[in-house]
């Protein structure tokens, strides 16, 4: 940057992360930001998404807290799915005074509007799927679009997901693997689950030995008079296919969602049953291992999931890309101040932000061996199930949950001096 007083950023992708990171930079008089997002309108596959301490303390930093509300996850019972039996009730350990309002479950549409409300004017281009990107020597990045238009970026911010074709090009040998875990999910009025107080009145989630069922209020009571609820099915051993294609928010059959509880419950067999045809979203799940570092080129960084394909492991995905993105902007902006060129401020943001998720990895590589550990010990699966939910819930997870952005940055300000 030194030397030039504009530069071109181009973000690949219009979900949290994008939006997040398009609040951020726009901020920075320096920067002229597009946002290019494939979809011809705003679009937010998924059903319902968490949000705790560390979510709002980045909402809070993009100016968007106020317009994201939900349920409240403040009290989660965790059961077993064949008999329904109570096993654990418990207050999120993100719950306390670190924020207090605390752990919700809001819609994904909630949270995409309040970010799309902050986002300037004409700052986003729809229709723009990205086929191509290319190293120019000496230059910046060409893009190129699947309408056969091209551009030229002096900064690309890859916030195309998973299956983010920016990390393909930066890094060809990372692969992904199908997990064998699909979700089906879907929100529907909470009345058509009236005549079963036991589902709606908790968040849950409900363990079997090949799946699980979660169910959780979405909306914010008091605003609505039939609020939302949400049903998500999660199935862990579906068959891989080989060459199977993305598989994310396509319509699934009631009998194919019906017939991974068919030995649940039958309390949960009948909210399942409550679910038209036609409204379950299939949802495939890949991973792949962590990448040694986030940027590329010296002129592009990974935000999100195209960053850390953990396939939502934590359940807080869309923070961790506004966080992302929030603390590129801040990267940016004090190597700005200091004179120094972009890619110093890509190898802050990378320094910051690869060892934090480099920690997730191990954290999950723990609590698999503590899994497998737990398996050849159980002599039946009440007694696993139980060791899995105090895993589950007892992890040191702190990082995570309470994770404060802001006061990361203060502190590699204090420690960059």
């Amino acid at each position: 940057m030194v030397g030039r007083t504009l530069l071109s950023v181009a973000i690949i992708g219009g979900g949290p992360g994008g939006l997040g990171t398009a609040i951020a930079l726009s901020q920075l008089p320096f920067l002229h930001v597009t946002l290019y997002e494939k979809n011809p309108e705003p679009r937010e596959a998924g059903a319902g998404i968490s949000l705790s301490t560390n979510a709002w303390k980045v909402l809070d930093l993009l100016g968007a807290s106020d317009g994201v509300k939900g349920g409240s996850n403040s009290d989660t019972h965790q059961r077993n799915a064949y008999t329904g039996n109570i096993l654990s009730i418990t207050k999120h350990p993100e719950n306390s005074a670190a924020d207090t309002r605390g752990a919700i479950r809001a819609r994904r549409t909630r949270l995409q509007s309040a970010l799309l409300a902050k986002v300037p004017d004409n700052l986003i281009q729809f229709s723009k799927k990205l086929i191509a990107l290319e190293n120019v020597p000496g230059g910046g990045v060409r893009l190129v679009f699947d309408d056969a238009t091209e551009v030229n970026a002096d900064l690309v911010v890859g916030a195309d997901g998973i299956h983010s074709i920016v990390r393909r090009v930066l890094f060809p040998d990372h692969k992904l693997r199908f997990t064998g875990n699909t979700a089906f999910r879907v929100i529907v009025p909470k009345s058509r689950l009236a005549h079963l107080p036991d589902i709606t009145s908790t968040t849950a989630w409900w363990w079997g030995e090949a799946g699980h069922v979660y169910f959780s209020g979405v909306d914010d009571e008091n605003e609505t008079d039939d609020p939302l609820f949400e049903i998500t099915v999660r199935s862990y051993k579906e068959p891989d296919v080989p060459g199977k294609t993305v598989i994310w928010g396509i319509p699934a059959s009631n009998e194919k969602v019906a017939s991974r509880v068919s030995s649940f419950d039958k309390r949960v067999q009948d909210a399942v049953s409550v679910v038209q045809e036609g409204e379950w979203g299939e949802f495939a799940t890949f991973a792949g291992s962590r990448l040694s570092k986030i940027t590329g080129w010296e002129k592009v960084a990974l935000i999100g999931d195209a960053s850390h394909p953990l396939s939502g492991a934590f359940g807080s995905g869309a923070t961790f890309a506004m966080e992302d993105g929030w603390v590129l902007a801040r990267a940016l902006e004090y190597s700005q101040f200091t004179s120094r060129p972009v890619h110093d401020a890509l190898e802050i943001f990378n320094a910051i932000r690869s060892p934090y998720y480099a920690r997730m990895y191990e954290h999950l590589d723990e609590v698999g061996a503590r899994m497998q550990q737990f398996k050849s010990e159980s002599t039946n699966f009440d007694e696993f199930l139980q060791a899995k939910i105090n895993n589950f819930l007892y992890g040191d997870k702190d990082f995570i949950y309470k994770n404060d952005i802001g006061k990361v940055w203060e502190d590699y300000l204090t420690s960059a001096k």
